[in-house]
């Protein structure tokens, strides 16, 4: 399977936010839109970065609340680590456990002309995974029964 299943079942619903706000700018939509991370964007949409909960947390226990005033184009992830959706669930699985990240923008194309379509949690791929294993169970079990 890959991630354009999963975005198929998700939906394409994507939450961005450009790097000429503040911090507290994007603390307030991550929590408006009750999302652990938002994908930071240029003006023709290309990721430029990407910001989560867990650097809002580490950015305020370094520099206490004064972070919240600094531009969110100084303190976001400019290295951003992408998928498409040709990828594979399990190659994803595995770039997730070893960059130790849980939000990863999904984009068509290459270079400057890639699209975000999408971004994948590791919520929807641990949920992905477990529908499939029950499938596949369900599969085995009425195999059984019917052999």
């Amino acid at each position: 399977m890959t991630v354009s299943a999963i975005l198929k079942e998700k939906g394409r619903e994507i939450v961005t936010i450009t790097g000429a706000v503040t911090l507290g700018d994007a603390v307030n939509k991550l929590s408006t839109n009750r999302i652990g991370a938002i994908v930071v964007v240029d003006e023709r949409g290309a990721v430029e970065g990407i910001i989560s909960e867990r650097d809002v947390v580490r950015l305020i226990g370094e520099r206490g609340t004064a972070a919240l005033e600094a531009p969110l184009a100084s303190v976001m992830t400019k290295s951003v680590v992408t998928c498409t959706p040709e990828e594979t669930v399990p190659g994803l699985m595995e770039t997730m456990t070893r960059g130790r990240f849980r939000h990863v923008p999904v984009v068509s194309g290459k270079g400057k002309d890639a699209v975000l379509v999408g971004i994948i949690s590791i919520g929807d791929v641990v949920k992905f995974r477990v529908e499939e294993m029950e499938r596949e169970h369900a599969a085995l079990r009425d195999y059984i029964m019917t052999a």
